[in-house]
């Protein structure tokens, strides 16, 4: 008997007006996993990513959490589902401190901002630069310690399953380490499922299990443990 995986996408077709971006994609995330989604850019990566969370939606195909289609149930109420998601670009709001752009994370919790007014303390544990910071303005911090407080913000809401688009595009390698060190944590902490979208090499192996895409559709998947080197040329060089 096979248990249910936390996130699964059947034949999925998306498009972006009268492009067809995503292509009969099936792709699984089990519960308590890292699955990592690599590939060249304009592959259809994030586009995937924003129909999991609804954004966009598609003509086609299926998503469902915990065994329940999603149909098209708004990004809202995806949240409080138990979907979080950090897109590229982080998002935070500039002129916000780190303290309200974390606050706004608790609003995907049952009863919103309303109920919850506490900063779990996993998070300081996770990013102990965000407990220095909290009375600074998101748009003051450094490109890295922006993402970190938009993972924050993400956990906060307790998700089931975290999207996470690229999270160390443009970061310095230290906190790139920081990051991985912290969805690996929150991933054992909490149990937490991930999909990732990488192309940094160190943090693909970290997942459980990687898919690789090519023009819209999945073209090869494994465990990352025998992630060849001809896959990595292949989906992750430059």
């Amino acid at each position: 008997m096979t248990t249910e995986p936390l996130l699964r996408v059947e034949g999925l077709d998306t498009y972006y007006g009268e492009s067809h971006i995503l292509r009969g994609v099936d792709l699984a995330v089990p519960s308590g996993q890292m699955v990592c989604l690599i590939g060249r850019n304009g592959v259809g990566k994030t586009t995937l990513l924003r129909t999991v969370m609804g954004l966009l939606q598609p003509r086609s195909g299926l998503v469902c959490l915990d065994g329940e289609p999603l149909g098209r149930r708004p990004p809202h109420e995806r949240a409080h589902a138990g979907i979080g998601y950090v897109p590229q670009g982080r998002e935070i709001i500039p002129w916000l401190t780190v303290r309200e752009n974390l606050m706004l994370g608790l609003e995907a919790l049952p009863g919103g901002l309303v109920r919850n007014r506490r900063i779990d303390p996993l998070v300081f544990e996770l990013f102990p630069v965000l407990e220095t910071f909290l009375n600074r303005r998101g748009g003051d911090l450094s490109g890295g310690q922006q993402q970190q407080l938009a993972i924050a913000r993400a956990l906060l809401g307790k998700p089931k399953l975290l999207l996470l688009d690229e999270p160390t595009e443009g970061i310095q390698p230290s906190i790139v380490l920081d990051i991985e060190r912290a969805v690996r944590r929150s991933i054992e902490t909490t149990g937490i499922s991930v999909l990732l979208v990488e192309q940094h090499l160190h943090f693909v192996r970290q997942a459980d299990w990687y898919y690789a895409m090519q023009r819209g559709g999945i073209v090869a998947a494994g465990p990352t443990s025998q992630l060849s080197q001809s896959v990595v040329n292949r989906f992750l060089s430059v």
